[in-house]
């Protein structure tokens, strides 16, 4: 179905219930720049020094590792240190004689054993009262000593770093999540690029700042890689994400997707980064989600369904609809060429004849 106007012909697809995308470039593709989930798809080969960033800064480093791992290192940092400070005090005990004499350094210590459970003992501050320290060996005094600040700094670090990736910006990242899709429409005379943007907790984010960069990556056989980021402008950057938002990207002049229809969307090989960045209310720390939308992830001729709705008493919001979106009237034409057709009505009759006629097959296939 198509309306006709002086100025504008559009197709209406808003009976329609179908969209399918399709490319016949998808086996050439070049690799992905980033994940959905946002992680980057880039590792590292021989990186100077490559060890030396993750121990000078030993406290991200055991934030950031699995917690498999985190709990491996911790647990081996006590066997250690017990087994380190156990052989110390056997040490002490032979050397002295305990077992010989009747004052000795250390009480009920006479082999490795017993100077195992000492010294764990000591760290762990169980004391069963069995055995104990005594002030004959000055030696083992501050052998003890030394344990018992070592104890101290490592339950201090051991506790300070769970807390911390207990608290990891990346899991309150994944409360907060993008649209699978982004659309594109009509806003107020303008074709504009869109997506959703959502925050699944109670405490909701009242303050936070969207952005977007298009990148392209080239590869021929005789140049090197070539990336490039381009920013989109975005309306109403900042956010209060106390409901679900939609972001906005009008497709101006001065957008690098201005130019970019939706037939050209079969064979271009972009990627659209998008982020949320914005800092807890909860625990003050600063968080960042992003996903990428390629343009098989961009629905032209289409918008999000609403899921705000009013009650008596609450705003409710129904997140079983934050991804659906319907068909609604919008020209099948690029950007550019919308403009210049509300100059040249004849040249966007022509387009979108055309584009009913497509349209219109593929809702029968």
């Amino acid at each position: 179905m198509s309306t006709e106007r002086p100025d504008e012909v559009i197709v209406d697809t808003s009976f329609t219930t179908i969209h399918t995308v399709g490319s016949g470039h998808d086996e050439g593709r070049q690799l992905c720049f980033m994940h959905k989930d946002g992680r980057f798809h880039v590792v590292f080969h021989r990186v100077p020094r490559e060890w030396s960033p993750y121990l000078l800064d030993i406290f991200t480093t055991l934030v950031e590792i699995r917690w498999r791992v985190m709990l491996l290192v911790f647990s081996l940092s006590y066997i250690i240190s017990w087994l380190f400070f156990g052989l110390c005090y056997w040490l002490i005990a032979y050397v002295h004689g305990d077992g010989d004499v009747d004052s000795p350094c250390v009480l009920n210590v006479y082999d490795f054993t017993s100077a195992f459970l000492f010294s764990m003992e000591t760290q762990a501050t169980i004391g069963y009262g069995f055995r104990g320290m005594t002030e004959n060996c000055m030696v083992a005094v501050v052998v003890v000593t030394i344990q018992d600040v070592i104890s101290c700094l490592l339950d201090t670090i051991v506790i300070g770093i769970v807390i911390a990736k207990m608290a990891s910006a990346r899991k309150r990242a994944q409360t907060v999540g993008f649209s699978r899709y982004a659309v594109v429409n009509q806003r107020d005379g303008v074709l504009c690029l869109s997506w959703r943007l959502g925050d699944f907790r109670g405490n909701h984010i009242l303050e936070g700042v969207a952005r977007a960069q298009l990148i392209r990556h080239s590869k021929q056989s005789d140049k090197p890689v070539v990336i490039s980021y381009q920013d989109l402008d975005i309306q109403e950057r900042e956010l209060a994400l106390a409901t679900p938002a939609i972001v906005v990207h009008k497709l101006d002049p001065g957008s690098p997707l201005y130019n970019i229809g939706p037939d050209e969307l079969l064979v271009e090989d972009f990627e659209l980064v998008v982020s949320f960045t914005y800092t807890g209310d909860s625990t003050g720390m600063l968080h960042q989600t992003r996903t990428t939308y390629t343009p098989a992830d961009i629905r032209w001729a289409q918008q999000f369904q609403e899921v705000l709705k009013v009650g008596k008493k609450h705003y409710k919001v129904d997140y079983a609809l934050f991804n659906e979106t319907t068909w609604v009237a919008t020209p099948m034409l690029c950007a550019e060429q919308f403009d210049r057709g509300k100059t040249r009505p004849g040249l966007l009759v022509k387009r979108g004849r055309r584009c009913m006629e497509e349209v219109t097959q593929q809702t029968h296939l």
